[in-house]
């Protein structure tokens, strides 16, 4: 993966990814992804994106949502009150973390 990540336990023993601080929403939405099952189904949306299969897919979790282009995917924090409340990474990359994310969680 093109940038740097983490796994740390939290004290109640669930996985987190840490990412840089300008991706960290990303993390927050992996955060709220609770099954296999469920990374599978968005690893496949995306794939459908990247395949043109989709123009675009929208995923909205509890506190945040992403929307994935072709070329770039895009999240948001709905509650989040310091911005910044979006960030932006390469979709390719985007995929790179799910699957990382299956791996580990």
């Amino acid at each position: 993966m093109k940038y740097y990540y983490e796994f740390n336990k939290d004290p109640l023993g669930n996985t987190r990814m840490v990412l840089p601080e300008k991706l960290s929403l990303f993390a927050d939405f992996i955060e709220d992804i609770s099954t296999v099952e469920e990374v599978d189904e968005y690893i496949g949306y995306i794939q459908n994106v990247i395949n043109s299969r989709y123009k675009d897919f929208e995923i909205t979790l509890n506190a945040t949502s992403v929307i994935i282009k072709k070329d770039v995917t895009i999240v948001e924090h709905h509650y989040r009150i310091e911005e910044p409340h979006n960030s932006t990474m390469e979709t390719e990359e985007f995929l790179k973390m799910l699957f990382l994310w299956r791996e580990n969680c």
